[in-house]
């Protein structure tokens, strides 16, 4: 690839390949990290592109270093980036709430393994999910993408920082070790057709006259340090001019801008797949990230399967498509939701809140974590969770 971007044609990458020449594709010019199984090998080789594209890397001494770096670059105005998995990710939440507050674009990519605590470092599984949504000590909305294979790890990684630009806040891929180690076509379009985001920033004929929090919609534009700007960041609860304040009004205007951003850009955010073929059924299986990949061929080698079950997978898990899901289940006539995911039950409670008053029974199936099954292993679980009544 010597000094350049990734060319353009098809390559055969592994998923944590293709995040890395996606992010710096995408502008992703620094690169904070400490090495945890399974993203070391992400960070291994944006370690050496970097410096060929004139970037930044930097091996921190631990995870709460990493994300605070990548938060001072991106104040700085860098596009930037970390990768970790469970554990690094636990000990990246304060910062994490801090990138919120800030309203600092980073893209934070969780290479799931098996937990709690240790676990086994180098088996996948899903058990982060609730953590990437909803690990916060206070109200805050997120965005988390969760691609099933190379192909994805490359696309989705170039819209989170798209997303990132776009909503000043950091923006999480939920990648695990089967899709990170596993290898696949990646097709690179054209750079010209590739849509890159930046971030929105203050016009220097404002300087002296612009509050860097003060905003009609729901996103500031950024204030670029050195050009004039004067600014303050913090993490209390502040005013337009980001200094600290303790009102009533200031708090639930914040606090409300804050969640609002992904309401306001939902539709855009929002993406997923319905493999409805041949369906002559009333179930649907609800299935993301690396099982998808496996329901989906158990799914295309079994038309009688195909006719029994229609497959709903979510590309973003958050925000929810939960209107979507609510208008298939009622298009298809489904009597019952089966949740496949490799932990002991997460997404599966925002399927059946989502469709709490529809009548639709909603049912789990947990795959042990790190013990992927095959397809037809897959297939006959479903069945047997179909057959229950």
């Amino acid at each position: 690839m010597g000094t350049k971007l990734i060319e353009p044609g098809k390559h055969f990458l592994t998923g944590n390949v293709a995040v890395a020449e996606a992010a710096l594709l995408a502008g992703c010019r620094f690169y904070a990290g400490y090495p945890i199984t399974p993203s070391s090998d992400l960070m291994h080789h944006i370690a050496a592109r970097m410096v060929e594209v004139g970037g930044v890397f930097i091996q921190a001494e631990d995870e709460i270093a990493a994300i605070n770096m990548i938060l001072g670059a991106s104040a700085a105005g860098l596009k930037a980036m970390t990768a970790t998995s469970g554990p690094g990710f636990s000990l990246m939440e304060e910062g994490l709430d801090l990138g919120f507050m800030l309203e600092l674009p980073a893209v934070i990519v969780n290479v799931q393994r098996v937990g709690p605590s240790t676990g086994i470092p180098t088996l996948g599984s899903q058990g982060d999910v609730m953590q990437a949504i909803w690990g916060s000590h206070g109200d805050r909305a997120s965005v988390v993408y969760a691609p099933s294979n190379p192909q994805e790890c490359f696309s989705f990684t170039i819209e989170a920082f798209n997303a990132a630009e776009t909503l000043r806040m950091p923006v999480f891929i939920l990648s695990d070790e089967f899709v990170a180690h596993s290898y696949g076509k990646v097709v690179v379009p054209d750079h010209s057709e590739i849509r890159i985001v930046e971030r929105r920033r203050l016009d220097e004929s404002s300087i002296g006259k612009a509050l860097p929090f003060k905003v009609d919609d729901t996103v500031p534009p950024f204030a670029e340090p050195g050009k004039g700007f004067r600014f303050h960041y913090t993490g209390l609860m502040h005013d337009d001019r980001g200094y600290p304040v303790i009102d009533k009004e200031v708090t639930r205007k914040l606090l409300s801008r804050l969640m609002r951003k992904i309401e306001k850009h939902r539709n855009a955010l929002v993406q997923y797949t319905v493999l409805d073929e041949d369906f002559a059924g009333s179930t649907m299986v609800v299935v993301y990230g690396s099982i998808y990949s496996i329901a989906r061929t158990a799914y295309r080698r079994d038309r009688e399967f195909r006719r029994r079950v229609a497959v709903f997978r979510p590309h973003v898990l958050w925000p929810m498509p939960d209107r979507e899901l609510r208008s298939l289940v009622k298009e298809l006539g489904i009597d019952k939701v089966i949740v496949v995911e490799m932990n002991m039950g997460q997404y599966m409670y925002m399927v059946r809140s989502a469709l709490l008053d529809l009548g639709v029974r909603v049912e789990q199936l947990n795959l042990t974590p790190g013990f992927y099954p095959s397809p037809n292993e897959l297939k006959e679980m479903v069945s047997k969770v179909m057959e229950r009544g």
